[in-house]
């Protein structure tokens, strides 16, 4: 499932407008401000000169101190461009830094992690519960936890590192994931599944199968659809690391391998996940998905994510 940042890579808009409106404040407050203030004070020095002639010549002058005040204000005045670019560089460094460093807001878009996530639903990513990462280049420079099986971890997909996806991690570094009969089996150990009551996917109207998996030790919903077969073998690609998987027509198993996490969607028999593409590298992680902050066609679904 895809996630698309506003306007392409809106984190690099946002550096290129900090960098832009910074340089001109900067630029302000330690040279233009100071010229302002030299011409301002030139122009009041001329004023005061003229003003002392004309009274010593027994002119009059009525508001003298209104015009001189006029004269100065002018003068001191900052051009609209700079105005604007000391208005927005606060706010714009503000968001910067929340959005890269802290949380990060994204929109669902597709059905691939139904039923936790719904299409509309807005949430939030920690961007900083798996490590400090540098922003633009995703640099990690502080190793703070490590991605456990059950998070969902939104990623830069392997294949376009422009596209943002989100899945739930379900192998970690050297686990052995093995998935038959629509269902999996973590370091030989089977996963538990609780039969729920049929969910109505809103898309197909389809009723699915519903089950309560217990992913080691972390419990959320699955949907399974009966008419869709366990793989399809058909839209398996090519992947770094695919040596490490073996295929078959009942399913596949995989070793993940070493600063690579296994990734699948909640809504099973829809969603193009790690049995298809491939392992997802330290490196592309963005970060957990901690809670749906608003959804604006259904309100109730605001809270955690599990």
């Amino acid at each position: 499932m895809t996630m698309q940042s506003i306007l392409g890579n809106f984190a690099l808009i946002l550096f290129v407008l900090m960098v832009v409106t910074g340089v001109i404040w900067v630029l302000d407050v330690f040279v233009l401000s100071k010229q302002r203030r030299a011409a301002a004070d030139e122009a009041l020095a001329e004023y005061d000169a003229r003003t002392a002639k004309l009274t010593a010549d027994g002119i009059r002058l009525d508001s003298q101190l209104n015009a001189r005040e006029k004269l100065e204000a002018e003068h001191l005045r900052q051009p609209t461009w700079i105005e604007y670019s000391g208005s927005f560089f606060p706010v714009i460094a503000l968001v910067f830094v929340l959005r890269s460093f802290l949380f990060e807001p994204f929109k669902i878009p597709s059905s691939s992690m139904v039923p936790t996530l719904l299409v509309g639903d807005l949430i939030l990513v920690n961007k900083f519960t798996y490590g400090i990462r540098l922003p633009i280049i995703n640099q990690k420079v502080i190793q703070i936890n490590d991605p456990q099986r059950g998070d969902v971890m939104v990623f830069k997909y392997p294949m376009d590192m422009s596209q943002d996806y989100i899945k739930r991690v379900v192998g970690v570094p050297g686990d052995k994931i093995t998935y038959e009969g629509k269902k999996l089996t973590v370091n030989g150990k089977p996963v538990s599944y609780t039969a729920q009551d049929d969910y109505l996917d809103d898309e197909s109207l389809v009723y699915k199968k519903q089950f309560q998996e217990n992913l080691t030790g972390v419990s959320h919903r699955i949907l399974n659809d009966d008419r869709a077969p366990t793989l399809n073998l058909g839209d398996v690609r090519d992947f770094p690391n695919k040596e490490a998987c073996t295929y078959t027509t009942e399913g596949f198993s995989c070793v993940v391998p070493a600063g690579n996490y296994f990734m699948m969607g909640d809504n099973r028999d829809n969603s193009a996940d790690s049995r298809y593409w491939g392992f997802v590298p330290d490196k592309n992680i963005v970060g957990k998905a901690v809670a749906v902050w608003m959804n604006f066609s259904n309100m109730r679904r605001i809270g955690g994510i599990q």
